[in-house]
């Protein structure tokens, strides 16, 4: 039971849809929101989506009703919550319905959450009501278990997202895209790929541009996605005079996400924690995919990003709201290419070591198992 699925994009709709996707089929039934072109992407799916009237759901008794039945008709007896807050009050509901097992996942949001004396009681009755919350990072967890009670802190486990390192790897696409973005082979390239929301940084990048152009020329940066920043990021590209030397796709669909980031010799995101700590960055899994095709990373040092990069050795972690600082890093790898290199190498064995799809499936079975607590 999710918000959070396709056809919406984010970091939170890839990672639930990816662990649907690699379930057995015959064992998933996905309820979700109405969402635009939902019909033709439910189609193409291989286990049922059941869609409910309203395009946001909420823990409401008429929600508790409609997902009670379909949790009936479909002999569910399991239930995944993919993101615990707020969906997670339904639990006891369900639980009643004959729920054996509930398993909340929580990300960077519910931090917030943890940090917010209403939002704060009603995580702590998620937390009592599951079976188990996951994590994404240590430092989500460190947050989300003061909300807790002991009992379920003690309970938490990482269920991080995997990479899929077959698709993200060196040469799978961005060399075709380099030539119809008419930027040629040898010119240095770094990328960001992120959705344009101020906590990702994309404007620190733009200006610590100016400085990396004074040491390398003729580098381009490559701005992969969109959002309600869009419009502010342009603008303010033409207003540092670099317009010319960055290209700014716009959306681009998952499945060809990859050649973008292989498009590029360096990946940047400069992230940051706003609103007084309750914007973080919970992991940052678009470094984790640059590391899979072999690019060295700079990330901002928000939240659990740090847990995303191997600093010093996959890339750096750097003060998001220095542009020095930025182009520093950025300039430094341009200019080492054997420094790059090794930094890309590391980074692609570190993740397909350690940030692995059938990792992270395991880890949900098993939660979702017989073995433990089960109520």
């Amino acid at each position: 039971m999710t918000n959070d699925f396709p056809t919406r994009r984010g970091g939170i709709e890839a990672f639930v849809y990816a662990l649907c996707d690699r379930m057995p089929p015959d064992e998933v039934v996905v309820y979700t929101a109405s969402m635009p072109g939902a019909v033709v992407f439910d189609g193409r799916l291989r286990f049922p989506v059941v869609r409910d009237r309203s395009s946001t759901l909420l823990p409401t008794p008429a929600v508790a009703a409609r997902v009670e039945r379909v949790f009936r008709d479909h002999g569910c007896d399991r239930v995944v919550f993919g993101a615990a807050a707020p969906l997670g009050l339904l639990a006891p509901r369900l639980r009643e319905a004959g729920a054996r097992r509930i398993v909340g996942l929580t990300h960077g949001h519910e931090t917030w959450w943890a940090r917010t004396p209403g939002a704060r009681a009603a995580l702590r009755r998620i937390g009592d009501s599951c079976d188990a919350l996951t994590y994404v990072s240590g430092w989500c967890r460190d947050v989300v278990a003061t909300a807790l009670s002991p009992d379920a802190a003690g309970r938490m486990e990482r269920l991080a997202p995997g990479v899929d390192a077959g698709r993200f790897r060196p040469g799978c696409g961005g060399a075709e895209l380099r030539s119809r973005l008419g930027i040629g082979p040898d010119v240095p390239v770094v990328v960001c790929t992120a959705r344009m929301v101020a906590r990702k940084g994309q404007d620190t990048l733009l200006r610590a541009w100016p400085r990396v152009l004074d040491r390398e020329p003729g580098a381009r940066l490559l701005v992969v996605g969109d959002g309600p920043r869009y419009g502010a990021l342009t603008r303010l590209a033409g207003a540092l005079g670099v317009e010319d030397s960055v290209v700014f796709t716009g959306g681009v669909p998952w499945e060809r996400m990859s050649a973008y980031v292989d498009a590029g010799n360096v990946f940047a995101m400069p992230c940051r924690t706003r609103l007084g700590g309750l914007e973080p960055e919970a992991l940052g899994i678009v470094a984790l995919e640059a590391q899979a095709c072999g690019l060295p990373v700079v990330i901002g040092d928000s939240g659990g990003a740090s847990e995303a990069v191997r600093h010093g050795a996959t890339g750096y972690v750097v003060d998001p709201y220095n542009p020095v600082a930025v182009a520093t890093r950025l300039v430094g790898l341009l200019r080492d290419r054997d420094l790059a290199d090794g930094m890309g190498a590391a980074g692609r064995e570190w993740v397909a070591s350690e940030w692995t799809w059938p990792t992270s499936v395991a880890t949900l079975r098993r939660l979702l198992g017989d073995r433990g607590r089960v109520r």
